[in-house]
């Protein structure tokens, strides 16, 4: 199934897409944070790159739909898509009115030919997410799986201490026994404290990196296995990569002898990402959501006062496992947010600091992709990170919040009856965005999404070295600003001199002392989004003013 949106597909050759894997994260390892944390470099957006329904509505094809659209996901403002569980799952279950099965959290091998596609085609979208500079972080299992599939290429027998129900008597594997939660009544779930299922799992990690062009993990169920295992197997297979935990518990559900059941919801995730070394799902801010007026939601991970527990907030509004999927009974819905919230509650994860992540529902199949493409340009544009200063104003209705960012300061009011940001910040202030009624505003010491923000406009010079191409197409300027298409290929700019060819050139009319960023694409003349290379390497920056004079090199 093609995405009815997004149709058009990518046009390279697979042995291009599957050359571009090393490459391309080879100049994208960023680093850990101050606090040792692998955030990779805390600028993430990340894209949820399936649902829950996946399976059902694109049997065997939504690595095509990831391919195709990889071009689209880079241009709608996307550096990371959370991908399904690579591990075939052919599992199944039916109550006679309902049925499920098969997405990829009860898998039994490390076969990669499963219900979202072939192998083949998982390398071939994982290339084309990576030429587009989209990271590809792969959805991992490591406590649970099917033992009971008969047609398995891995076999761990029972009493061998390769499962949680062999440390029933802890005189017989007293070194190597679990340390978790069991998944769900514990019928399947392995003992990631056995070395040999560690080390399985370590490999397997290093051969998506090496085969699949993983960029990270997102790891199920941390509350099974201990953080510390998390981190060792990051050290050992990918270091510098980008890591998130899902410990989705509340702190009462923890025995009364444990110090977590009278924590906080902020003590308990972010104890867990301090021994992972690796941010966590902001689920302190979910329940806010789920549960507290909107005023409520500066209590998420993601507004602590310190910066160190700020960096390894990852925000969310909902994923396959508390929201509605497109489709059959529709989706798990574990918990989702009510339906008059979502919009406010992306202005609120898209302008704060944390590394936010969007559902690929309310991007493409909902009608919330607009609003979420600015919100990210607005992000962008203001180099809000995970660790950014973020300051909440009371005496307002719903809620009001300063965030600084390294290039811009945002005035954030939602569900509130603030009408001027001097009341709150001092600077010059522009209104970036007015949605939903003025249910949801930001100003912003830039230039706005509407032209010149009242600064001026200047002539910037660009070049693209290197732009070969074939009759039909021409090279563009695409980047954060409206002048630049808001990083939408329908929107770039044509560069028209051509007398030094492959050397394309232009003079672009800016406003004045913006924090630009831009890169060169090949790109159809009839067809916008029809782009056939994108700069490779990160983004050229450059603060605008006239005479100045910025390139990039395909």
């Amino acid at each position: 199934m093609k995405h009815p949106l997004y149709p058009a597909r990518l046009a390279l050759a697979v042995s291009s897409l599957l050359l571009t894997l090393g490459s391309v994260q080879a100049a994208d390892l960023a680093g850990k944070s101050p606090g040792g944390v692998r955030y990779h470099g805390g600028d993430e957006i990340i894209l949820q790159g399936f649902h829950w329904n996946v399976v059902r509505e694109s049997p065997g094809n939504w690595y095509d739909t990831l391919r195709d659209m990889a071009p689209t996901i880079a241009a709608d403002g996307f550096s990371a898509i959370w991908m399904p569980v690579p591990w075939r799952d052919f599992s199944s279950w039916s109550d006679g009115a309902t049925s499920g099965g098969g997405e990829g959290y009860f898998w039994h091998d490390f076969n990669k030919n499963g219900r979202y596609g072939s192998d083949a085609q998982l390398r071939q979208a994982a290339g084309a997410l990576n030429a587009a500079q989209v990271k590809v972080l792969y959805d991992v299992v490591p406590n649970h799986m099917n033992r009971g599939y008969p047609d398995k290429e891995i076999n761990l027998p029972a009493g061998q201490g390769f499962w949680r129900d062999d440390c029933a008597d802890p005189g017989n594997y007293p070194n190597d026994c679990d340390d978790g939660d069991r998944f769900i009544g514990g019928d399947a779930d392995l003992n990631t404290g056995n070395p040999q299922v560690y080390g399985m799992f370590r490999d397997e990690f290093s051969n998506l990196r090496s085969q699949y062009g993983a960029g990270g993990f997102r790891f199920d169920f941390v509350r099974g296995y201990a953080g510390e295992r998390v981190d060792s197997w990051m050290s050992a297979a990918h270091d510098d990569a980008f890591c998130v935990g899902e410990l989705w518990k509340a702190p009462a559900e923890y025995p009364s002898w444990d110090w977590r059941n009278t924590a906080s919801w902020q003590q308990v995730i972010k104890d867990w990402s301090d021994r992972a070394k690796c941010p966590v799902f902001d689920f302190a801010l979910k329940e806010r959501m789920q549960n507290g007026a909107i005023a409520d939601w500066k209590n998420g991970l993601n507004g602590n006062p310190d910066a160190r527990w700020r960096e390894v907030a990852v925000t969310f509004v909902d994923n396959h496992d508390t929201g509605y999927s497109p489709g059959q009974n529709g989706g798990q819905h574990h918990w989702p947010l009510r339906d008059d919230l979502v919009r406010q509650a992306y202005a609120y994860i898209l302008s704060s600091p944390g590394t936010p992540v969007v559902y690929w529902s309310h991007m493409y199949d909902w009608g919330h992709g607009t609003l979420i493409r600015e919100l990210i340009r607005i992000r962008r544009a203001a180099g809000v990170r995970a660790d950014s200063a973020i300051e909440f104003h009371s005496g307002y209705s719903g809620l009001v919040a300063t965030v600084r960012g390294t290039a811009q300061t945002l005035v954030v009011a939602l569900g509130s009856d603030l009408q001027d940001p001097a009341q709150v910040a001092s600077g010059s202030f522009n209104l970036a965005l007015d949605e939903d009624s003025g249910q949801v505003r930001i100003w912003t010491t830039g230039s706005t999404s509407g032209g010149d923000g009242g600064e001026g406009l200047v002539n910037v010079d660009f070049r693209c070295d290197n732009g070969v191409t074939q009759p039909g197409d021409s090279v563009y300027a695409v980047g954060n600003l409206t002048e630049l298409g808001n990083w939408s290929p329908a929107g770039a700019v044509r560069l028209t001199d051509v007398s030094r060819y492959p050397t394309w050139a232009g003079t672009l009319a800016l406003p004045a002392e913006q924090a630009v960023e831009w890169k060169c694409i090949v790109r159809s003349e009839t067809r916008p989004t029809d782009v056939k290379t994108w700069q490779p390497g990160g983004n050229n920056r450059f603060m605008s003013a006239e005479g100045v004079s910025t390139q990039g090199s395909f």
